[in-house]
């Protein structure tokens, strides 16, 4: 069986918006080509000057969001789903459409994931690389992202797992809502959470979470629950995070205090920097923000219930 690839043409000044956009037509599975900033990224990661003419001859003005989409999940409403919010949007764009084979999309990505240090107690490492992981002294957190992906190298989920470091307490009860992979579940749980729960609408992401809770040795302190948002989940907990879009955040906002407490922890990423007044304003006024990150256009942002 194989994926509708679905291409994206737009301008590189877009790429933030139709990222999101394309984010909420498909939560796990996108890619973006951007050579506006090619030198100035190479330099940054790689620290490298050379780089192949081919690359330094793309086009600088023009960007391609690449999303995939199975079978059963409608291609066609997808692809008009994303020309209407472009469109709304005001992004000018292109979209193409091709077939992927199921074994490219699975395997060729693996070759640029290699172990990541995230903050100062992590260390992200893919399942096929485990023996070239160097842990110096932190908690060695297994990734195999499969089909839902989330690795820990986005900027919205290095945003999440700082802070799960810096507000995680020893025995803490963790509810991840749009799981993904379930790094974030599991990282809470490596850094001392006592148990997690993962949500997420996509059946193959509440498997691959479980799989990597397996993986790290957690699957006793971890759920997987496939749902929409909250629908699903019943109690209370310490900790949530949502690390989703800004609409469905905001979405999420309307009843999430009814899962919290008054010393809980509420995490929000995934918003681009233009919508960060929107998340705000979306907030009841009994929580209180008490942390901001950003990291290049993305913010998290954390809230605590003052009643």
């Amino acid at each position: 069986m194989d994926f509708t690839e679905i291409v994206i043409e737009i301008g590189a000044g877009d790429v933030e918006k139709a990222a999101a956009i394309a984010n909420m037509a498909v939560p796990h599975g996108i890619y973006i080509e951007d050579y506006s900033d090619l030198e100035a990224e190479a330099q940054r990661i790689a620290h490298i000057n050379l780089i192949d003419e081919e690359l330094l001859a793309k086009d600088r003005d023009v960007a391609w969001v690449h999303v995939y989409i199975l079978p059963e999940n409608n291609p066609v409403e997808a692809i008009e789903f994303l020309r209407q919010r472009l469109g709304s949007a005001g992004v000018k764009n292109k979209i193409s459409t091709k077939a992927c084979r199921v074994e490219d999309y699975i395997n060729n990505w693996k070759q640029y994931f290699r172990p990541v240090a995230v903050g100062e107690r992590l260390l992200i490492c893919p399942s096929w690389r485990r023996d070239e992981a160097e842990p110096n002294g932190r908690a060695v957190l297994q990734i195999d992202p499969g089909l839902a992906f989330g690795t820990g190298t986005h900027e919205t989920t290095s945003l999440c797992l700082s802070l799960l470091e810096k507000y995680m307490k020893p025995g803490a009860m963790v509810l991840d809502i749009g799981c993904g992979s379930g790094i974030l579940s599991v990282a809470s749980i490596l850094l001392g959470a006592k148990a997690a729960t993962g949500v997420d609408i996509d059946e193959l992401a509440v498997k691959t979470a479980a799989e990597n809770a397996k993986i790290n040795g957690v699957s006793d302190k971890f759920t997987a629950v496939c749902g929409n948002l909250v629908d699903k989940i019943r109690g209370q907990f310490d900790v949530i995070v949502a690390n989703i879009v800004a609409d469905v955040i905001i979405e999420l906002n309307k009843s999430v205090k009814n899962y919290i407490h008054k010393r809980s922890m509420y995490l929000m990423s995934g918003i681009i920097e233009p919508r960060e007044l929107d998340i705000f304003n979306s907030l009841e006024p009994d929580f209180n923000v008490i942390d901001v990150k950003r990291k290049n256009s993305w913010v998290a942002i954390v809230a605590m219930i003052s009643r």
